[in-house]
């Protein structure tokens, strides 16, 4: 079978306290000059820079729930940026075979001053979706969500629960061959998450391929097959869920050890 997400030796360069991809400003340039000697005397190089990743490569197959998890700062969702094409790597290459689902922010897409409805033909839109494939899913889309009540209000008066269980069912109900989601779940209560745990199983059923960054070591063993640990811009291991949560764990408890001596 042939993999639906092929990526090789991923990069991610960032230079501290400059804005990416744009050149400095003839103001911000003479404070650069100015500021330079401080920064030696700090003992910090005027052009620090930061690999958030280094060196990234896997592939998924349809159908995978893989789990993304690590520290903050672990480069995880820098990782998902990368797939979704948000941000371009400094380096490596990235083959992604299908429609790309994404749930990285909750309402991303949305327009505060639509209505919930005028946002699922927006958002869905945004997306990818077509208008009759947006309308044949709309019953579905809404039932999901369960703001029915709400449908015809301004999503700017929506509660952060009502954003991601629109945002969420819009996604997917999109049927992307592949879904990124960035710890998007936590936001909502016990009932929404189950609700959300048993879509992305059908999801994945369905021959989907799932990428989920969450601390919530339990979701993360009950949906994923496989899991991707994390650490100062680099895959440290990438094995069955259980083995790998274990070996996160215990490295947080040493250190937490160490902390406390």
């Amino acid at each position: 079978m042939k993999p639906i997400v092929s990526v090789r030796n991923i990069s991610k360069l960032y230079h501290v306290g400059r804005p990416q991809g744009e050149r400095p400003s003839l103001r911000q340039a003479l404070t650069s000059v100015v500021k330079s000697p401080f920064a030696r005397l700090n003992g910090r190089s005027s052009d620090d820079t930061i690999w958030a990743l280094k060196d990234i490569g896997f592939e998924a197959m349809p159908g995978e729930v893989i789990g993304i998890i690590g520290r903050n700062g672990a480069g995880k969702s820098t990782l998902l940026r990368i797939l979704a094409r948000i941000t371009k790597p400094t380096r490596g290459e990235i083959d992604i075979y299908g429609r790309l689902g994404t749930l990285l922010e909750i309402g991303t897409g949305f327009h505060p001053d639509l209505t919930g409805r005028e946002n699922i033909f927006v958002n869905g839109t945004i997306l990818g979706m077509k208008v009759k494939e947006i309308k044949r899913k709309f019953d579905e889309i809404v039932a999901f969500s369960e703001i029915e009540r709400f449908l015809e209000t301004p999503v700017k008066h929506y509660s952060s629960g009502m954003y991601l269980r629109l945002a969420f069912s819009i996604a997917a109900h999109f049927e992307p061959e592949v879904l990124l989601m960035d710890e998007i779940i936590a936001v909502g209560d016990i009932s929404f998450q189950e609700k959300c745990f048993a879509k992305m199983r059908a999801v994945s059923r369905e021959g989907r391929t799932i990428f989920l960054v969450s601390h919530n070591l339990g979701s993360i063993q009950n949906l994923c097959q496989r899991v991707f640990l994390l650490s100062a811009g680099r895959l440290c291991e990438e094995e069955d869920p259980q083995k790998v949560i274990s070996i996160y764990v215990n490295e947080k408890n040493r250190e937490s050890a160490a902390a406390g001596t």
